[in-house]
């Protein structure tokens, strides 16, 4: 199910044999550009009617009635009720740790500068109803949010026809527990034109208000779309397909490693599994591994898909410094490590949304229960990018206060560089307060 490929002795640039799942949204433009343009112009009508194309369903409101959520909370099943409770636990504790403190800097006499972190006003946060129903991403995207103080936290989810148009109740009482009271049932490229042009019914009213930023995981639809409000919004990422990368020597266990691959495989036939590793006999028995496990699991279409495409493979090297080149070149989105020396490994990691040390630490626990954040960035964007955090909703201000004898210090030197770049009225602009 897993091509093996044998880059020992090879004198092929292991980087450019790398696997790599294609998600290439220029080509859903023209089918999400003219959403995009009907939802920014009709607003509500639009969106309930996308609804009913798209998702089989017309909402019966735009808006999830408080009610509905508080009752979906009450309904929820104990253990996941539970389960949701300390993911947000969790993951409040360790994005609490995250906020940045403010601090203030005197670069002379009579001058301060204050540096300050002030929280964006309104996020709009998009949650995904396709193929699973995914109630830890309300946890991870609202959780960061609230920690760095936004007011105003809107999500948007697709309406379910199973369950009479409203998004899929679990995460609705996902949203109920933390606090959200502003729930829409809308999915896909329309639901990012409600977020970032806002949305008003026929009387004018204005039903949905624009954001400042969305954030959260969706389709090639969905990410077309945040891609072309960029600039109107900003956005967090353009989530792609799922990836995990697993770098082991010859002392970790194969069964382990196989059941990761697959659980991450489950997500999408487009999801990428990869396996590094000098040895050669880890390499088989993770094959052997994975025909076995794969037989059983829920989604075995879906595994094979992901596992059988040339998104995934089993790479082995000649030595573990390879692997980390390799890992570094990829930069996956999870990385699993387990080697005889992890710590020493990590070490040399530059280039991945997450690191999972050890064998006790499978990607699954991301996803849930670790208390770290899973929207992480994909497709080799970790080597310019973070995944969802507390900074992502802030922002870095800085507040300049001097006084008469502070300018005065340095008032020729403004003037001097105002004359160098040709423009004189910048330092005149400074020379006028002391006429």
């Amino acid at each position: 199910m897993l091509t093996l490929k044998d880059l020992r002795g090879s004198s092929i640039d292991a980087a450019s044999v790398l696997p790599r799942a294609s998600q290439d949204i220029s080509t859903t433009i023209e089918t999400v550009a003219p959403i995009l343009e009907n939802v920014r112009l009709h607003g509500v009508s639009a969106l309930l009617d996308y609804s009913e194309k798209f998702d089989g369903v017309r909402p019966p409101a735009l808006r999830v009635p408080a009610e509905k959520l508080r009752e979906a909370a009450e309904q929820l099943e104990p253990e996941v009720r539970a389960a949701l409770e300390e993911l947000i636990l969790r993951a409040r504790q360790v994005h609490n740790a995250q906020l940045p403190e403010s601090s203030e800097v005197s670069p002379g006499p009579d001058a301060r500068v204050l540096n300050r972190w002030v929280p964006i006003r309104r996020v709009g946060l998009y949650v995904p109803g396709g193929q699973a129903v995914y109630p830890s991403s309300v946890v991870m995207n609202v959780v960061p949010a609230q920690v760095a103080g936004v007011s105003s936290l809107a999500i948007a989810s697709p309406p379910q026809a199973d369950f009479g148009g409203l998004p899929h109740p679990t995460i609705l009482g996902a949203a109920h527990l933390l606090g959200i009271e502003e729930v829409y049932a809308v999915g896909g490229a329309q639901a990012v034109a409600m977020f970032a042009y806002g949305a008003r019914d026929e009387n004018g009213q204005q039903v949905c208000p624009p954001v400042s930023l969305i954030t959260g995981p969706g389709n090639i639809f969905v990410a077309t779309a945040k891609r072309a409000v960029q600039g109107v919004v900003g956005i967090d990422s353009e989530a792609g397909p799922t990836e995990i990368m697993v770098l082991a020597d010859e002392n970790a266990p194969a069964e382990l490693i196989a059941a990761d691959l697959i659980s991450q495989a489950e997500h999408d036939a487009l999801a990428a599994a990869v396996l590094v590793t000098p040895s050669l006999s880890l390499a088989e028995a993770v094959g052997t591994q994975v025909e076995l496990q794969a037989r059983n699991t829920r989604h075995a279409d879906r595994v094979k898909q992901a596992l059988s495409g040339t998104q995934s493979a089993v790479l082995v090297v000649d030595t573990m410094e390879q692997g980390v080149e390799i890992a570094n070149a990829y930069g996956a989105e999870h990385l699993e490590v387990m080697t005889e020396d992890d710590d020493a490994i990590v070490e040399q990691i530059h280039n991945a949304g997450a690191i999972f040390v050890g064998a006790h630490t499978p990607v699954s626990l991301g996803d849930y229960c670790a208390g770290s954040n899973h929207v992480l960035p994909t497709g080799g964007a970790s080597a310019y990018s973070s995944g969802l955090n507390v900074s992502s909703f802030l922002r870095s201000q800085q507040v300049i206060r001097y006084g008469r004898e502070g300018l005065r210090v340095v008032a020729g030197h403004v003037s001097a560089l105002a004359q160098a770049e040709g423009l004189p009225a910048h330092g005149d602009a400074v020379q006028a307060r002391f006429r």
